[in-house]
């Protein structure tokens, strides 16, 4: 386990999971925000959460509505509080990714560059990788210099799907 899955282990207070077109997402939360949505297999999914499960939860619902509203394009902003835990390095980065508008996209070397670490875009895709917070933070948002999709923890169909529905595929 690593120290950011660690921290969300004991941090969630509530996780639900619930459906979406690009299938099941599980979402976490911490009495400050939410903490996690993690797509079904994606990459660095919590094994477990120490949290119990709860559907019910006033904050989970919440997102759970706004999702489906994102998903049928009556949305391109999640307005929810959040707990991004992680290292002080990837909250930067996860800031600078919350910075990066819907029907947008931003190269890893310009993500660096925003934090003010132009010679750190690998240790920039590191954090982006490990973003807890997928698709609210938006990581898939992300791109090569070139223009390629590259990199998506929850899979590049998925990465790509995302891009469609917000106009920029």
């Amino acid at each position: 386990m690593n120290t950011t899955t660690a921290s969300l282990y004991d941090a969630c207070t509530a996780q639900a999971k619930f459906p979406s077109p690009l299938g099941p997402v599980l979402l976490a939360r911490t009495p400050l925000g939410l903490a996690g949505l993690w797509f079904s297999g994606q990459k660095w999914h919590p094994q477990a959460l120490n949290a119990p499960e709860q559907s019910d939860d006033a904050l989970l619902r919440r997102e759970a509505v706004q999702l489906g509203e994102y998903f049928a394009g009556r949305r391109t902003q999640f307005e929810l509080p959040l707990d991004l835990q992680g290292t002080a390095f990837q909250q930067q980065v996860w800031r600078a990714l919350l910075r990066i508008p819907s029907g947008s996209t931003r190269s890893y070397s310009e993500i660096a560059h925003d934090v003010g670490l132009s010679q750190a875009v690998r240790a920039v895709g590191a954090a982006v990788g490990r973003n807890p917070v997928s698709l609210i933070v938006p990581c898939h948002r992300v791109i090569g210099r070139d223009g390629s999709l590259t990199g998506y923890a929850g899979g590049l169909d998925r990465k790509k799907a995302l891009l469609q529905l917000e106009g920029i595929l």
